[in-house]
């Protein structure tokens, strides 16, 4: 199984940039989306409904903002956008998927930078990240095969940017940003990347000031978390920053088909 997860930066944009013909070429078994910006009637037809896939989308209440989109050619068995507070909901952030014994949550979380960039949405980002946490805690105890992929808004560690030493005060690289996302990996997540490459220079992310890309002056931030009960079926990760089309590039995993059937 082929999973990838792309932070489009409005999927109507990314369609005009060439988004259907990667979708048609990458061979994914599932795609999740973040920052779709669009309601599902907005997108041209074959975005919305391409034949052979099943789709899902969840949009913000706010027009033009957020939203997350799925696409699958195994039909999830459940599919919720909830994670049970309206605050959170209403911008469009989520999807929690159940493939057999797998469940796939795609996630487009928060920046904490507020209008003003004077991180005031650091709490609301904090809170979002351990809510989902304990939404889904109870199934990694259980030993449940689980996968949290999406735009985490957050670099890890200073090798996940390329200027790390004047960030320290942005949001994405806040002391208090980082530490959350470490408490998930000490509780035993696993960030699937970093268990193939360990190097530096690797970013999902780039500001679109001219010549940034190029220059790979860029942060890490997209990311597929694995839980204990799904780390045996990995099989690889990757980022694919040739892929265009959007201020991020996309993420992939691998996973062993058996993975749908673990425990049976």
């Amino acid at each position: 199984m082929r999973i990838v997860s792309w932070n489009v930066n409005g999927l109507r944009a990314c369609t005009k940039k060439g988004f259907l013909d990667w979708f048609h070429q990458d061979q994914s078994t599932i795609v999740g989306l973040q920052e779709v910006r669009a309601l599902e009637e907005q997108l041209d037809p074959n975005v919305a409904a391409p034949e052979g896939w099943h789709v899902d989308f969840s949009a913000a209440e706010r027009k033009g903002y957020s939203g997350v989109g799925l696409y699958s050619q195994r039909k999830p068995h459940h599919m919720t956008h909830s994670l049970g507070r309206n605050e959170f909901d209403v911008e469009g952030r989520v999807q929690i998927a159940q493939f057999g014994a797998l469940t796939l949550a795609n996630v487009y979380f928060p920046n904490g930078s507020g209008k003003n960039r004077d991180n005031s949405r650091v709490p609301y980002k904090l809170d979002f990240y351990q809510t989902l946490y304990e939404q889904l805690d109870e199934l990694k105890t259980a030993g449940s095969p689980v996968v949290v992929m999406g735009d985490f808004n957050t670099a890890h560690q200073e090798i996940d940017l390329a200027r790390p030493k004047s960030n320290h005060k942005t949001s994405g690289f806040l002391p208090e940003e980082r530490e959350e996302l470490d408490r998930w990996l000490r509780e035993g997540w696993v960030d699937s990347f970093r268990k193939y490459n360990e190097e530096e220079g690797h970013y999902t992310w780039w500001s679109n000031r001219p010549g940034v890309r190029q220059r790979n002056v860029g942060w890490r931030i997209d990311y597929a978390l694995i839980s204990p009960g799904a780390l045996p079926y990995l099989k690889g990760a990757a980022i694919h920053p040739d892929v265009m089309g959007s201020d991020h590039c996309p993420i992939s995993i691998e996973l062993d088909e058996a993975v749908l059937n673990h425990g049976t």
